[in-house]
C-alpha cells in the first residue's frame, strides 16, 4: 500500500482511530481496568439503548438533518406503562411487550403524519412529545407506587431483555460463547471478499486485495478479542443479541434496498428527489415510525436493565443517540452517514462514559467532554466538506 492510500485510508476511518487511541488512553489512566471482561461486559449492557436508538435517529437524520427529541422521555412513559402491566396488573410478559409496541406504532403513525403530511417542523413535533411523555410517564408512576418505581419484572421479561446466552459461572470460560465468537469471525471475513468479490465482478471500485486482508485480520481480532472477554465474564448478554441484530438490520436497509437509498436521497436534495418519483413524504412517515418502534425496543432493555420503571428513566437519550450519530460520521445537514459510523460512534461515547466513571470523574464533567466531542465531531463534518469543494 502506498503512503497515499494509507493516508487516504486514515482520512475515512478518522472516528475509528480516535476509538482506539481513546480506549488506549483509558487502559493507561485506569490501570488497566477498562480491559476486565466485566467492563466489555458493561460497555454492552449499559449502552445497548444507544445503539438501538442511534440506529433510528440515523434514519431520521438522513432525511435532511431531522431529529427526534421525544424518544427519551417515550421511553419513560412505556416503562411507566410496561410497569403497570406486568407488575401492577401481572399481565403476561409477552402480551405486555405487543401492547408496548402497538403504543409505539400508534405514536410512530401520528408522528410520522404530522411530519410528512401536516408539514410540521420534526423538532416541534417531537418537542411537544419530549415535554408530555415524560409528564404522563411520571404521573402513571405517581399513580401506581408511592415510592414513584414499579418493580420488579417478571423473570421471563429479564431473562429475554437483560439476561445472558450460554450463561455460565465467571470464574468458568464459556465454550459456547468463544465459539459464537469464532463463527462470527469467519462469517466477516467471507462478508469482505464476498463483497470485494462481487463489486469487481460489477466493474465498480473495490478494497485491494491487500486492503481487504488488512480489514479482514483486524475486524476478526477484535471479534475475537470481545468475544474472548465476555466468555470470561459468563456469556453473551442477550441485549447484544438485540444490538447486533438491529445494526445488521438496518446496515442491509440502508446499503441494499431500495427505499433505503431513498432515505439518502431524500437528505440530499428532497425536492429533486420528489421530482425524481421519490415519495418523499412515505420516507418522512417511515423514519418517524421506525424511531418509535425502535424507542419501545430500546425502553425494554432499559427497564430490564434497571429492573424498575421510574422518572429518571430516559433522561437525555434523545441527546446521546444523535451524539452517536454525529461522531459517528452521519452529516448535520442529511443525506450521508452509515450504520458502521453510527456503531463507532455510539461505541466511542460509550468508552467516553465507561473510562471517565472507572476514573472517578464527576458525571457533570463527563458531559463537558461528550459535549466537546460532539462539537468537534461536528467541525470535523463541516471542514471536511469545504476541503472537498
Amino acid at each position: 500500500m502506498s503512503i497515499k492510500t494509507i493516508g487516504s485510508t486514515l482520512k475515512k476511518n478518522t472516528m475509528l482511530v480516535v476509538l482506539v487511541l481513546v480506549y488506549l488512553f483509558f487502559m493507561i489512566t485506569t490501570g488497566g481496568s477498562i480491559f476486565k471482561p466485566m467492563n466489555f461486559n458493561a460497555l454492552i449492557t449499559q449502552n445497548a439503548y444507544v445503539y438501538i436508538l442511534a440506529s433510528g435517529m440515523l434514519m431520521c437524520m438522513l432525511t435532511g438533518g431531522n431529529i427526534d427529541l421525544s424518544c427519551g422521555s417515550f421511553v419513560c412513559l412505556l416503562g411507566a406503562i410496561g410497569g403497570v402491566l406486568m407488575v401492577v396488573n401481572k399481565m403476561n410478559s409477552g402480551l405486555a411487550v405487543v401492547i408496548m409496541l402497538l403504543i409505539a406504532v400508534v405514536y410512530g403513525c401520528g408522528l410520522g403524519y404530522l411530519v410528512a403530511y401536516v408539514n410540521i417542523p420534526p423538532w416541534i413535533a417531537t418537542l411537544a412529545g419530549y415535554l408530555a411523555f415524560r409528564g404522563l410517564g411520571t404521573s402513571i408512576l405517581s399513580a401506581n407506587s408511592s415510592t414513584g418505581s414499579i418493580a420488579p419484572f417478571p423473570d421471563d421479561f429479564m431473562s429475554v431483555f437483560s439476561g445472558k446466552v450460554f450463561q455460565t459461572k465467571m470464574s468458568v470460560f464459556n465454550v459456547p460463547c468463544m465459539t459464537a465468537g469464532v463463527a462470527a469471525a469467519v462469517i466477516v471475513v467471507i462478508a469482505i471478499f464476498w463483497t470485494r468479490g462481487t463489486r469487481l465482478k460489477k466493474g465498480y471500485a473495490a478494497d485491494s486485495f491487500t486492503a481487504a486482508a488488512v480489514k479482514s485480520v483486524l475486524s476478526a481480532a477484535v471479534i475475537l478479542l470481545f468475544m474472548y472477554k465476555l466468555a470470561n465474564a459468563g456469556g453473551i448478554p442477550t441485549v447484544l443479541i438485540w444490538v447486533v441484530a438491529v445494526v445488521l438490520i438496518y446496515s442491509f436497509i440502508t446499503s441494499k434496498t431500495v427505499v433505503g437509498r431513498h432515505f439518502y436521497v431524500v437528505g440530499g436534495n428532497m425536492e429533486a428527489a420528489r421530482l425524481s418519483g421519490v415519495n418523499t413524504r412515505r420516507i418522512m412517515f417511515l423514519a418517524y415510525l421506525n424511531m418509535a418502534v425502535l424507542t419501545a425496543i430500546s425502553a425494554m432493555t432499559v427497564m430490564a436493565r434497571f429492573t424498575a420503571a421510574n422518572s429518571t428513566a430516559g433522561t437525555n437519550f434523545e441527546m446521546d443517540a444523535i451524539s452517536a450519530c454525529v461522531v459517528g460520521g452521519v452529516s448535520a445537514s442529511g443525506g450521508a452517514g452509515t450504520v458502521m459510523g453510527m456503531v463507532i460512534g455510539a461505541t466511542l461515547i460509550g468508552v467516553i462514559n465507561l473510562g471517565m466513571s472507572l476514573m472517578g470523574i464527576d458525571a457533570n464533567f463527563q458531559k463537558v467532554v461528550k459535549g466537546v466531542v460532539l462539537l468537534g465531531a461536528v467541525a470535523f463534518d463541516i471542514l471536511s466538506k469545504k476541503r472537498e469543494t
